[in-house]
């Protein structure tokens, strides 16, 4: 009995080789990010991940969800992988990096910063290194990285919010000091009716680098594949065809 459940789980694997790479699930935000996602599959992240299943045969199955849900099924291996993921320490209890202890960045997706943003005319400053003028909490949004920046700093931190347009109204309502967006969602933020009662500060607080991380089961089954997407990622970022499409969207070309 053990030979013949022996046999037909290694012809099964054999049939699933064969079958090439197959489908992959991936779960991102439920929120737009200028300019790397759009809810229903736009933006740089989409068009580097839909080039990188063309060029290994994989399919992605894509999967909107709340950050920290999306994190959450990472780590229980509910989902193969999660993006855009920036790195720190703590993270890799959650899944895996592309370079094992310590991200590589040449196989990142994307570069991008976080900003302070505060009420218009408000003195609160970030200098580059500390906050001035700072009277009450710096909101941010839950689970994200930029959290752990300013608790690192012994900023006191407000992670009531789950959305960016969410957590411009707590500023604007003065329940929190600043908010701490990513660049893209500041941008953004500027541009719509909310510009009107906000300005981002000068100096970025932060910049980090995100990653398409890989659950753990899912690197431990399938390594070479793995290894497969984090190195056909690098080939598609720094493709002339894809980089002439992010300065365009730095330009504010889509």
């Amino acid at each position: 009995m053990q030979r013949f459940v022996f046999l037909v789980l290694s012809v099964w694997c054999a049939l699933a080789r064969a079958a090439g790479p197959g489908s992959v699930t991936l779960c991102f935000e439920r929120q737009a990010v200028a300019p790397w996602r759009t809810l229903d599959g736009g933006g740089l992240n989409f068009d580097l991940l839909n080039e990188v299943a063309r060029r290994t045969g994989v399919s992605f199955d894509y999967q909107s969800m709340p950050w920290k849900r999306c994190l959450e099924q990472l780590k229980t291996n509910q989902v193969s992988g999660a993006f855009a993921v920036s790195f720190n320490q703590e993270r890799m209890a959650l899944g895996a990096f592309p370079g094992g202890q310590q991200a590589d960045r040449s196989r990142r997706m994307h570069v991008d910063s976080y900003m302070l943003v505060r009420r218009r005319g408000s003195r609160l400053e970030w200098d580059g290194k500390q906050f001035k003028h700072l009277h009450g909490r710096i909101g941010v949004q839950l689970g994200y990285s930029v959290g752990d920046f300013l608790r690192a700093r012994q900023v006191p931190v407000d992670e009531g919010s789950q959305r960016s347009d969410e957590l411009a109204q707590k500023l604007i309502a003065g329940r929190v000091s600043g908010a701490a967006l990513g660049g893209g969602d500041a941008a953004r933020m500027m541009r719509g009716p909310l510009g009107a009662f906000l300005e981002v500060a000068p100096l970025p607080l932060v910049e980090k680098d995100y990653y398409l991380v890989l659950s753990h089961a899912f690197v431990a089954s399938q390594p070479q594949l793995a290894a497969r997407l984090w190195d056909t990622i690098a080939q598609v970022r720094t493709s002339p065809a894809y980089r002439k499409r992010e300065q365009a969207a730095a330009a504010g070309g889509r």
